[in-house]
């Protein structure tokens, strides 16, 4: 079948790209070697792609990137078609199935409130579904900072969560003494560096929950300020290649001089 340039249909730019992945497969030799565990690397380096597109409000690289990580799909269905595991019919009709029987409150005679509702029945519909436990569904090889995230939104699925912001707020304060006070070394005794780890880890849980309860995504909210940090850096090293000069020769007095110049722009 030929396709123009540009599809006029969704469904018909949809099939176009199932024909050219039918022809890769049958004759392309990169194509033709490919597994569901080689491309596993590469899908996860397509997601932060489009991450980063996001964060950088980039229409056109989202756009993009959304197209590298749809012909995944699509290769991972043919991989399996190959088989006779499922096929890319078989995915889609999963998902819509899946939506209609989340969603009661659109499919159904179900009544919701606010979206809060939605989430509480979607964690209890999977349950009853199989799900043994709430956190079941948190991948175990999610980053740490997005799985406390997620963590702290099922439990708040089903209600196990704070009143109110100011209570994770204490809690906040609780765990910052509690992690100032393994290093008020007395006696000089040694640091207990598990300790001292479990704490910061239990201050960057709370101020993780904190953040959800303000409506700040803590995952985004770190990767702007690395990518700001990233960039002041970087105009450092181009000041100092302006002058001559190799940051390791340079005073941390001059570099905080130029660090401030890079915060004004």
């Amino acid at each position: 079948m030929s396709y123009s340039l540009t599809s006029p249909t969704p469904s018909a730019a949809f099939e176009r790209l199932l024909d050219i992945m039918d022809t890769l497969r049958e004759k392309c030799p990169w194509d033709m070697k490919q597994t569901m565990e080689s491309l596993r690397h590469l899908t996860i380096e397509e997601v932060y792609e489009l991450s980063d597109s996001i964060l950088e409000n980039n229409q056109q690289e989202i756009k993009k990137e959304l197209g590298d990580l749809m012909l995944h799909l699509v290769f991972y269905s043919r991989i399996a078609s190959e088989k006779n595991d499922f096929t890319i019919t078989d995915v889609l009709n999963g998902i819509c199935e899946k939506l209609i029987s989340r969603h009661p409150h659109i499919y159904g005679d179900v009544r919701v409130s606010d979206e809060h509702e939605v989430k509480r029945n979607w964690e209890q519909l999977k349950l009853k579904e199989g799900n043994k436990s709430v956190l079941g569904g948190v991948p175990v090889s999610l980053p740490s900072l997005v799985k406390a995230s997620r963590i702290q939104e099922k439990a708040r699925g089903i209600g196990f969560d704070w009143e109110d912001k100011s209570q994770v707020w204490d809690k906040v304060e609780e765990e910052m003494r509690e992690f100032r006070e393994e290093f008020d070394i007395v006696n000089n005794e040694a640091i207990d560096k598990e300790k001292a780890e479990s704490e910061f880890g239990d201050l960057l849980f709370s101020l993780i929950n904190y953040a959800r309860f303000i409506d700040i995504n803590a995952e985004d909210a770190l990767e702007k300020t690395n990518k700001k940090f990233i960039k002041r850096f970087q105009y450092i090293e181009s000041k100092a290649k302006e002058q001559n000069k190799e940051l390791k020769n340079m005073s941390l007095a001059e570099m905080d001089l130029i660090w401030h110049e890079a915060k004004k722009l």
